[in-house]
């Protein structure tokens, strides 16, 4: 009862195991992104509005949103404009991340077919077989590498692309009433406008420098025009960097399938070599994992006293080996201190994306080496190992051997792995749910179309300090579970539902009737782990799939989002895609856009007639889930059912 109420008192965290490190935290005056969070109260108020505007140097400027200040930036930039600015260069960022994780995918599948890599192989040549025939790539007659060839030249074609025909990734796999409407719109809005608005993306570099050129002082000013091209370039990471990324990784390191893993920092050992892999790209975290696993390594390991080496992930690097590998999941973004504070973790290997720099800082209390191997991720104080994928192995196994060399300076007094696991089950994969239906979409839609199963809920994202750790991801997931919506989803939240046991077998009860009959027949848990953040693009493949399957647009299906916990600018362009794919999605934080009236309204209001899919705002994560539940069921009596 005093572990229950001290983590119903901590306004940190819902987890139990974050709790105690937070208590170990604070009596050893361990920093820390809660700590720091609050030395930054009060935080700048046009800052959350997104009313500061910095684009030049006659500026910063700053929009009063009550009219009591200034409503107009020295060039004349309207709140709107800085808003909607603001806006797009988030969305610019985001979608850059996702999609040059995918390029470096494609340029790997690309040395891999034509021999100059031979560190990695066609895993899965069944998916190859499938990319291709989607990609219209012939493959009756050829050998494997030249049909791998093709495959990454058409995904390589698709960042530089110069023509005005859309992407051929979004081409192949958008469903044909979402590309027809998208087209549509851009006739529409030209005849009404006189102007070209494309909603379309033609090449994945191309719109992101858009963003940066029409953001540039003095040009784009028009709210609609600069939302617009927010949601054009969120498409072409959402159908293309991110959907290529997924795709050709399935492709080279193997297509997940559903298996049992443990969640939590117990996953830590305390008489083993301990190597947590945190970041996004999975072509660095999968050679560590196999790695630690060669003969070599164990007994390098065994010879300085350690049981093993034992490889666990944090954030989308980790799901990603977590599908594929089976390996344990320390937690998500927010674990990735209270992970080093354990004492146990003996190197902690870093590639992109959501790695607090405070790593580096917090690592040297301890006997961990904090490793960064990006070029385009380094941090003042870690050990930098320069990861190369032609050198794949040999770079892995010097990581390892890395953490096995520190493994005799970890001061045993200072050692605390909190007890707390839970099991999951986890790859749900496109692939893995046709198999698990036997093989067609059918059975879903039949559960669908008789209520059994009301709809399907996508939830996605980060941590933020602004939220208590997990509480919006755990409450709004078993709100839905309770009213039949089958959740699904990726990233931080997957995490976070991993390590609440949302996954286990055992959370069928925690559905309504109809979703629990649904989940014991099959013998699923209720809440499907997707993949990584980047894996987003296996649900958008799930919703077009069950769209074509029913010649419907996306907009008309019973398919609700959330970003509940939402951090980062790519969870703006994951957000964006998914809206302009034609779905609602639910946010919370407030993003920053409640200073532009007509941006709001855009975002808000206009979207839901122009795309089908529109944002929406609660903090309350029980009232989001009545929200989500009444647009489900808005969607299920249009369609009539």
């Amino acid at each position: 009862m005093d572990e229950v109420k001290a983590i119903k008192d901590d306004h940190r965290s819902v987890d139990p195991a974050a709790v105690e490190m937070l208590r170990i935290a604070d009596r050893e005056g361990y920093s820390n992104v809660w700590e720091r969070y609050e030395k930054q109260q009060p935080q700048c108020s046009y800052g959350q509005l997104g009313t500061c505007c910095r684009i030049c140097s006659m500026g910063p400027c700053r929009i009063d949103p009550f009219g009591e200040g200034p409503t107009h930036g020295v060039c004349g930039a309207t709140a709107d404009t800085i808003v909607a600015r603001n806006l797009a260069r988030m969305a610019a960022v985001g979608s850059s991340s996702h999609s040059d994780h995918g390029r470096k995918v494609a340029l790997l599948l690309r040395a891999v077919a034509n021999g100059t890599n031979t560190d990695y192989h066609i895993t899965d040549p069944d998916k190859l077989m499938a990319v291709a025939a989607r990609l219209g790539i012939p493959t009756a007659g050829r050998q494997q590498m030249e049909i791998a060839a093709d495959v990454a030249k058409v995904a390589i074609d698709c960042f530089g692309n110069q023509e005005e025909e859309p992407l051929v990734f979004l081409q192949k796999y958008m469903p044909v009433k979402r590309f027809e409407r998208l087209k549509e719109l851009e006739r529409a809005l030209y005849e009404s406008t006189g102007a070209k608005t494309g909603f379309l993306p033609r090449g994945i570099d191309r719109e992101a420098v858009d963003i940066l050129h029409r953001t540039h002082f003095g040009c784009d000013h028009d709210p609609l025009s600069l939302v617009a091209q927010s949601i054009r370039c969120s498409l072409s990471d959402g159908w293309g960097g991110s959907l290529i990324a997924t795709e050709l990784q399935d492709i080279l390191l193997g297509t997940p399938t559903i298996k049992s893993v443990k969640a939590n920092l117990g996953v830590l050992e305390e008489e083993s070599v301990n190597v947590v892999v945190h970041g996004h790209e999975p072509i660095l975290s999968a050679k560590v994992a196999e790695m630690a696993l060669s003969a070599e390594n164990r007994q390098a390991a065994e010879a300085v006293g350690a049981k093993r080496v034992n490889v666990v992930g944090l954030c989308c690097t980790g799901n990603e080996v977590l599908l594929r590998q089976g390996v344990g999941m320390a937690g998500n973004e927010s674990h990735s201190e209270l992970a080093i504070m354990t004492g146990a973790v003996d190197a902690m290997v870093v590639d992109v994306q959501c790695i607090f720099p405070a790593l580096a800082d917090l690592a040297s209390c301890f006997h961990t080496k904090f490793i960064t191997t990006s070029e385009q991720a380094k941090i003042p104080g870690a050990l930098h190992i320069q990861f190369d994928e032609h050198h794949a192995d040999v770079i892995a196994s010097r990581i390892i051997k890395t953490a096995i060399d520190a493994f005799p300076n970890r001061n045993k007094g200072r050692v605390y792995i909190p007890k707390h696991t839970a099991t999951a089950v986890v790859g749900f994969t496109v692939e893995e749910i046709l198999k698990a239906l036997g093989g067609t979409l059918q059975p879903l839609i039949d559960l669908i179309v008789s209520g059994t199963i009301k709809g399907v809920a996508g939830i996605v994202g980060c941590n933020n300090v602004k939220v208590q750790q997990d509480h919006f991801h755990r409450v709004l997931t078993t709100e839905l579970l309770k009213r039949d919506i089958l959740v699904i989803g990726t990233g931080c939240w997957a995490v976070a539902a991993a390590k609440a046991g949302l996954m286990d077998l055992s959370a069928q009860k925690l559905a309504g009737p109809g979703l629990k009959a649904v989940c014991k027949q099959l013998g699923i848990p209720p809440v499907l782990h997707m993949g990584s953040c980047v894996d987003c693009s296996r649900m958008l493949n799930l919703a077009g799939a069950i769209a074509d399957h029913l010649k419907v647009d996306i907009s008309d299906l019973p398919l609700v989002g959330s970003a509940p916990e939402w951090t980062t600018e790519k969870a703006v362009a994951i957000g964006a895609y998914f809206v302009g794919s034609g779905i609602p999605v639910h946010l919370w934080p407030l993003p920053p856009i409640l200073g532009g009236p007509a941006v709001t309204k855009i975002l808000t209001q206009d979207a839901k007639d122009l795309l089908g899919g529109w944002f929406f705002v609660e903090e309350d994560p029980v009232a989001a889930a009545d929200q989500m539940e009444r647009i489900v069921m808005q969607r299920r009596s249009a369609l009539g059912i």
